[in-house]
């Protein structure tokens, strides 16, 4: 009865953790919501694209009145804006987006007409899109599904440690192969089909999706180590703490990004 418990209890911060770390990170749809003549419209803003397909930006507005103009320009750069108007297409105002190299970036605002009066939404704090390679499904689904069971099986862990339970060092091995396969070895064929690098964290870039992952692989791999003639069970709280604290930081944070005046990617 305890050990159903705990496994629901570590699912449960699993999944909160997961939904946390996805609509806190940079690629998440940006929501906004903007008046025209009189009725409220709830946007969501496109952060992340891939590569080979039209970026469109869909805006469902059936007031056939309003229009719309997006400006964009590459990111980070001094450019001028480019300005372009939003086609309607029955009750959508689409606009398409420039593809831009694996990890470049754009800004991008938009502006509303009803009719009457401009009305500018993330002027001040404009949009930032990057875009991406396609990753094959059966690589991506793979690696979300190992790390996913890598911290679900990371918090399982720590509980049992913290209960005394028998099963925390078989729990811990668990843990330890799931992060591995899905972090060191899936995570790079990811990174690479995303954006042409394997590995963009320490020691060659700052990318931090990859360096949360080292870190918490090497949690794992100390406790391990620690604990194959010792009982030190602390040492298995201490990496379930450890991963669960890196996973909390929103995914794609400090990643990958193609710098146009060297044209090449970079990190950090």
């Amino acid at each position: 009865m305890k050990m159903t418990l705990y496994v629901f209890l570590s699912l449960i911060i699993v999944l909160f953790t997961s939904y946390y770390q996805r609509v806190t990170g940079p690629t998440y749809e940006k929501k906004v919501d903007v008046v025209l003549n009189n009725t409220e419209y709830h946007f969501e803003l496109l952060r992340s694209h891939e590569i080979g397909t039209v970026c469109q930006l869909q805006l469902t507005v059936p007031d056939t009145n309003v229009s719309a103009i997006i400006h964009y320009k590459r990111f980070p750069t001094n450019e001028e804006y480019t300005s372009k108007a939003f086609f309607r297409k029955s009750d959508m105002l689409i606009a398409e987006l420039p593809e831009q190299p694996a990890a470049g970036k754009l800004q991008y605002y938009i502006t509303f007409y009803d009719g009457t009066r401009d009305t500018d939404i993330q002027k001040e704090q404009p949009v930032v899109i990057r875009f991406k390679g396609a990753v094959p499904k059966h690589i991506l689904i793979t690696h979300i599904i190992f790390i996913f069971m890598g911290m679900w099986f990371s918090n399982l862990t720590g509980i049992l440690a913290l209960a005394k339970h028998e099963k925390q060092k078989m729990f811990a091995i668990i843990t330890l192969i799931f992060l591995v396969l899905g972090g060191m070895i899936f995570g790079p064929f990811v990174q690479k089909f995303a954006f042409n690098e394997y590995w963009a964290g320490i020691p060659f870039g700052w990318d931090l999706t990859d360096n949360k992952t080292l870190i918490a692989v090497v949690a794992w791999l100390i406790a391990f180590l620690g604990n194959i003639k010792q009982n030190r069970r602390w040492l298995f709280i201490s990496a379930a703490i450890v991963t669960l604290a890196v996973f909390i930081i929103p995914h794609s944070m400090m990643g990958s990004e193609f710098d146009y005046n060297q044209g090449k990617i970079t990190t950090g």
